[in-house]
């Protein structure tokens, strides 16, 4: 077991976690929403500090992130747990963990998993698969040894992680993927137990700590795929968080407690990108579809400057990280 951060002892044996928003008020021998947090003695343990249950290399634009280091491969780790529950969960075997069954995963410390990467020649490493703020203390030990080794560090997650952990952390994140599921209260709450108005707010922590961020909307047919809710997601995205944060728009497949749903067709895709493009959004991409627009294009001469399939770079217009026959400066990271 290892300490957790975030928390405090109250008078009563209980303990209140502060690492993401549900603030869990935990009872001695409990555990938080995500399960892998327990009260021990009036203590805060996480439980899978260096349990690791994925590791794998993939290419950034996988997790998806298209505008930081385009090309360039991360070191991909991820412990059991999650403090979603979300019913369309695609990792659901990993995320969601039982209190009942032992904690699981190989025990890798901080200081090899920065050398695997290291050696991997990867650029960065992505703390995702299920959702890094649970396995926070892990991650920032790995995230400071990562930088002193000259690697970056990238987030994938559900924007669930309060104010004073994402501080603590943004000195050593370079960038983060967050998930907007949708933006009805009402909807969030049935897909995740979360709430809308937190993830809001997470999303302009990021935005003022100048992380660089990328927002992904999940398609689900019949539940957050309306004209309405794509402009209120499109307009927040462009009014909020800047008309150069990139949206990418996918495609749901049945899967966990929602496998009797139809998946998402192309045109779904396709009616976001122009929505997402009326609001002002310069960078839209589809995804989880064959046929899917992966390209970047120049917001100014329209010329693409990256070109994609299937996450792999195929073609690259760009030098210095402007638009090779205009000039115009492509937003991003390492571009």
């Amino acid at each position: 077991m290892h300490e957790a951060l975030f928390w405090e002892r109250l008078s009563d044996g209980r303990v209140r976690c502060a690492l993401c928003r549900f603030r869990c008020l935990i009872a001695e021998g409990q555990r938080g929403r995500c399960q892998v947090r327990e009260n021990r003695a009036g203590k805060l343990y996480s439980l899978v500090y260096g349990r690791c249950i994925a590791e794998q290399i993939d290419p950034i634009e996988k997790k998806p992130l298209f505008h930081y280091h385009p090309g360039s491969l991360s070191y991909s780790i991820a412990t059991v747990g999650c403090n979603f529950h979300c019913l369309h969960c695609q990792n659901h075997t990993i995320a969601q963990w039982s209190a009942e069954r032992p904690i699981a995963g190989q025990q890798l410390a901080p200081a090899e998993q920065v050398r695997r990467a290291a050696a991997s020649g990867c650029r960065s490493i992505a703390y995702t698969y299920t959702e890094p703020t649970i396995y926070y203390e892990y991650a920032y030990d790995c995230a400071v040894l990562a930088r002193q080794q000259g690697l970056g560090n990238v987030f994938v997650s559900n924007g669930y992680t309060t104010p004073e952990a994402l501080e603590q952390i943004a000195p050593y994140l370079d960038a983060a993927n967050v998930d907007l599921k949708s933006f009805s209260a009402a909807t969030y709450k049935k897909l995740t137990g979360a709430e809308l108005q937190g993830v809001l707010e997470t999303l302009l922590h990021y935005h003022r700590l100048g992380i660089w961020l990328e927002v992904t909307t999940l398609l689900i047919p019949g539940c957050n795929d309306s004209d309405e809710e794509l402009h209120a997601i499109a307009n927040f995205i462009a009014g909020q968080l800047g008309c150069d944060t990139p949206w990418h728009v996918t495609a749901f497949h049945p899967a966990y407690r929602m496998a009797d749903c139809p998946s998402t067709p192309l045109a779904t895709l396709q009616r976001a990108r122009r929505i997402g493009n009326d609001a002002g959004l310069r960078y839209i991409y589809e995804g989880n579809l064959a046929g899917s627009w992966e390209h970047t294009v120049c917001p100014d001469c329209g010329s693409r400057v990256i070109e994609r399939c299937t996450f792999q770079l195929i073609g690259r217009h760009l030098a210095d990280g402007r638009c090779a026959r205009c000039q115009t400066s492509i937003a991003g990271i390492g571009l």
